[in-house]
């Protein structure tokens, strides 16, 4: 019996990396069986992405803005690594680039990014990292989370996918309330949510 087709998936990241480790973790125990993550590029020289990429054997690139001198010949470039890596999902990962309609355009459904709010609530451009939780706290909500949507060319406009609450404490900072929303629905929500898609366009 052949082994089961995998969806190829690519991470687009920005930083740090949690959200891709997330990811990988659930590869590793065997959670996305509908998936391999077969390439992570980041817009950020340095990022720590690309080390978490690295320890898990995954091909990773550095595609910047600045070293492609606009933003129309950064689209390109990451849509030239794309196709060249037979990529069919692509996953935005504490990526901090807003893509354009000509680039989202070309993957109907099968971008997903992960949004730290309850959408629609704190989403839409200028509202990502802190700046979401700051915003929370400052309006008293009891109740956020994280959200994974689809990607259009509208930021945070994308069909949701799937979301989770998580209850905000009293005392709450925005670094203490970015770190429950990660571990409690972030880390949760994305990997479930790569595997569902995944899944979907194999039985298509």
């Amino acid at each position: 019996m052949s082994p089961q087709r995998k969806i190829r998936v690519a991470v687009l990241v920005s930083g740090g990396g949690t959200n891709l480790q997330a990811i990988l973790d659930a590869a590793k125990r065997g959670e996305l069986p509908s998936a391999e993550i077969a390439l992570v590029v980041s817009n950020k020289a340095g990022a720590y992405a690309l080390e978490r990429a690295a320890r898990a054997g995954v091909p990773a690139l550095t595609i910047t803005k600045q070293d492609c001198g606009s933003q129309e010949a950064f689209e390109s470039a990451v849509l030239a690594a794309l196709e060249a890596n037979g990529i069919e999902v692509i996953v935005l990962a504490g990526f901090l680039a807003i893509l354009s309609e000509r680039f989202t355009a070309r993957y109907p459904r099968r971008i997903l990014n992960v949004h730290p709010s309850l959408i629609p609530a704190f989403c839409g451009a200028g509202f990502y990292g802190l700046k979401v939780h700051e915003a929370a706290l400052a309006r008293g909500v009891k109740v956020t989370g994280a959200t994974v949507h689809f990607v259009n060319e509208i930021p945070d406009g994308g069909a949701i996918i799937a979301q989770k609450a998580v209850p905000v404490l009293e005392g709450d900072t925005p670094e203490v309330l970015q770190r429950r929303v990660m571990e409690e629905a972030e880390w949760q929500l994305l990997p479930a949510a790569v595997e569902t898609v995944c899944a979907e366009l194999l039985r298509q």
